[in-house]
């Protein structure tokens, strides 16, 4: 590795496939991660920055009376129209990326970061990372938990087909983590990953 360079984990995967939960695993091993979609609801919460981009694209029905982003409305626009999901993120994702290149420059006496990043090879990030490890479910199983957080059947098979296809990001990852079992099987995964990574980065 080069002096003063962390080794980059990139971490994925589809909606609802339990990316946070191996990001939560990960930090208790005390490795910074970098959260993306944190950054994107630091934009979008009140006086965020991207709101005036956002209301310039979208118009006022996407947000509430009192000026915050209605996030419900605005899913519903983007999630059933490929061309205005396109435009909200050629809003979104220079400012998350500028912000994530920020926090990731200010890591940089770190011998890890992971970058947990959704939309990992859709957005080409996987030119920051030196490896990626994606989340998986089989997709019903995506499905049943989506639908679980009380969307409809038809808005969580949009959500899902926005994304790349779970065949093709495991594809491209390398290293899967299964996330259909219990939490504890989860983090045997990712100890075991992390314990492999420490041996071949010589940190133990």
């Amino acid at each position: 590795m080069k002096a003063n360079k962390p080794y980059i984990v990139g971490l994925t995967g589809g909606i609802a496939c339990g990316k946070s939960n191996i990001a939560r695993t990960l930090k208790s091993y005390q490795v910074p991660v970098i959260d993306t979609d944190e950054i994107s609801h630091t934009l979008t919460k009140p006086g965020g920055a991207a709101l005036g981009a956002l209301r310039d694209g979208f118009g006022g029905a996407v947000f509430h009376d009192n000026g915050e982003l209605n996030r419900a409305a605005l899913a519903q626009v983007v999630f059933t129209d490929e061309q205005k999901r396109g435009k909200l993120n050629a809003i979104m994702h220079p400012m998350i990326f500028k912000e994530m290149e920020r926090r990731l420059a200010a890591l940089s006496h770190e011998p890890v970061v992971v970058l947990e990043i959704p939309l990992l090879f859709e957005t080409g990030s996987q030119r920051y990372c030196d490896e990626v490890w994606t989340a998986h479910v089989p997709y019903e199983e995506q499905l049943r938990r989506l639908m679980k957080r009380g969307i409809s059947h038809q808005q969580a098979v949009a959500r899902i087909q926005s994304q790349l296809p779970g065949d093709e990001r495991n594809r491209l990852a390398d290293h899967i983590i299964d996330t259909s079992g219990s939490y504890e099987q989860t983090q045997l995964q990712v100890d075991a990953l992390w314990q492999d990574l420490k041996r071949r980065l010589r940190l133990v």
